[in-house]
């Protein structure tokens, strides 16, 4: 298969280039640096569809639950990692409510949403172009899918407040009793470093321990400009029967908001060097790579877990068979460390630096770009660094994190 042309091949674009006084405008997907219509994919779910079309692949029709088994083992998408969404926020939102649950699955580089009775999504990352969306019917008397790349789903995953590129988001609302927003939390703003306490609302969250002070399993009403919340407890409403799991377990929420923002950074970074880039006629602009080293330096900041919202006292359990299913993807050094290992006390991993650096939004990342990420990445990890992306790390978790990125970590 022909891969996607990487940055250098944006030299031989002919297309006039804008004037040094014109900014760019990197949220531009038809133009030729992105063509994000036209360019041939290589994101997981693309090169599955293909494997099913040609029979290579073959999958259950015998319901839903047994095509959603067969769906997640042929993509390695874990069931326990379900969580459980209530509110009207997805493009099949006339089907969602606290009665009928969406449902959402993934793995680093795939997405998988469910709602009984509904169409399945996925949101598959490409490794230059970010997300691409598509949705299909659940098959009923026969194996084949037919997915369908939907454009629609841009109208939230591409907007503005995700930086205008084909990435994911997350919301936290206080839902009506029929699913509806009533109130907004933290807008545009998601990764790990978003309080707990602001988080979750309009989904479901099971297993959250001594966590008390978030807004999941909850449903309002206005009265007279007043917002009163009820608890709306998983299964309470909804038969939990019609889904692979009976869980919406709190480890996979953080992991998911991990990984969305960590994915939003890289989508954006990668749009604007691809678009300076050519802007530069085959080189960048002094402003343009100042402001890309300050994107490189916020997600170094962001892959050593600055800034990492505290875990609820006591710390987190995590559901064993979701914890197995996410410690089976490690790529571990000779010492048997991997960046997957799990703390759970006060952080969420043992070595703070994320796994997703092996993910394909960060592998996909233009060349210069990515070498200049690695670059800051071993500067702050320099036990005798003073570096701000790395000061809540001890010297000697800096230290065991760099020895597992030289054995892991191609390129390092």
């Amino acid at each position: 298969m022909r891969c996607a042309p990487q940055i250098l091949a944006i030299l031989s674009l002919s297309a006039a280039f804008p004037s040094a006084a014109e900014e760019p405008d990197y949220t531009d997907l038809d133009a030729p640096e992105h063509r994000y219509w036209e360019r041939e994919l290589r994101d997981p779910f693309t090169q599955f569809a293909k494997k099913v079309a040609s029979g290579e692949v073959r999958l259950e029709a015998g319901g839903e639950l047994p095509f959603l088994r067969s769906l997640f083992s042929a993509l390695d998408v874990p069931a326990s990692s379900q969580m459980l969404v209530f509110s009207t926020t997805s493009l099949q939102l006339s089907l969602i409510s606290p009665r009928n649950p969406r449902a959402i699955y993934f793995n680093e580089d795939l997405y998988v949403g469910f709602i009984p009775g509904g169409k399945i999504e996925i949101v598959s990352i490409d490794p230059e172009l970010g997300g691409i969306f598509y949705i299909f019917d659940i098959p009923r008397n026969s194996r084949a899918i037919a997915p369908e790349r939907s454009d629609r789903c841009m109208n939230c995953h591409a907007k503005p407040s995700i930086g205008g590129v084909p990435g994911l988001t997350i919301k936290s609302v206080t839902p009506g009793p029929n699913g509806g927003s009533l109130e907004s939390y933290r807008q545009g703003d998601f990764g790990h470093a978003v309080p707990l306490a602001e988080r979750f609302g309009g989904w479901h969250v099971t297993g959250e321990g001594g966590l008390r002070d978030h807004k999941g399993n909850k449903t309002g009403r206005l009265f007279q400009g007043k917002l009163t919340t009820f608890p709306t407890l998983p299964g309470e409403q909804s038969n939990l029967d019609r889904y692979p799991v009976p869980t919406s377990d709190l480890l996979p929420h953080l992991l998911f908001e991990h990984q969305i923002g960590f994915s939003a950074r890289c989508v954006e970074a990668g749009y604007r060097a691809r678009t300076y880039w050519r802007a530069g006629g085959g080189k960048l602009r002094p402003e343009h790579r100042d402001l890309l080293k300050d994107k490189a330096s916020d997600l170094v900041s962001y892959l050593l877990f600055a800034g990492e919202a505290p875990l609820p006292e006591g710390g987190v359990s995590g559901q064993a068979e979701y914890k197995e299913a996410f410690a089976s993807r490690k790529i571990a050094d000779p010492a048997g460390r991997s960046l997957r290992d799990l703390d759970l006390r006060g952080h969420l991993f043992k070595y703070r630096c994320s796994y997703m650096i092996y993910s394909n939004a960060f592998q996909g990342l233009p060349d210069w770009f990515r070498a200049e990420v690695v670059r800051q990445l071993k500067a702050a990890l320099d036990p005798a660094a003073d570096a701000p992306a790395s000061r809540h790390l001890p010297p000697d978790e800096r230290k065991a994190i760099a020895e597992i990125l030289a054995a892991t970590l191609d390129g390092w």
